[in-house]
């Protein structure tokens, strides 16, 4: 059975950085808390697999904007959270966590309207009225 779904990554900048991001170019990270909005319609559990290898060094591909953040090593990927849908949800998602912080321009939406799909915030709390799921590896939550 195929996985599909949304999945939001949370990710502190240990230190204020600077990263070229693609074509995007270079852009500052200011130290603090960060949450990307992405999706797999095709894949979720290798694709959210995939970003933990990235962060940890492990996968040094990079695909996506995502991918230059979590390959920095001051970057860290501290949780993931998903819903299963068919349906991609990426958009309404990342509208509803621009409400709790700051926007970084273009980052992760070149195939949508979106302002941006990775969000500065100053916690995590507000992701458990969601109805999102933690991500945890060999974890019940998680179809065979």
């Amino acid at each position: 059975m195929v996985l599909r779904g949304t999945y939001l990554l949370c990710i502190r900048v240990k230190k204020t950085i600077e990263v070229k991001i693609g074509a995007l170019g270079h852009i500052r990270f200011p130290r603090g808390r960060y949450i990307y909005v992405g999706s797999a319609l095709n894949s979720l559990e290798p694709r959210i697999n995939r970003h933990i290898k990235t962060s940890k060094g492990e996968h040094n591909i990079t695909h996506w904007h995502i991918d230059y953040l979590l390959r920095e090593p001051t970057a860290e990927l501290e949780a993931a959270y998903f819903t299963k849908a068919p349906e991609k949800l990426e958009c309404e998602y990342a509208s509803a966590v621009a409400d709790h912080g700051t926007a970084v321009k273009g980052f992760g939406c070149s195939d949508c309207k979106c302002e941006s799909h990775l969000i500065k915030v100053d916690d995590y709390n507000f992701i458990e009225k969601m109805d999102l799921k933690k991500w945890v590896r060999d974890s019940p939550q998680l179809p065979e």
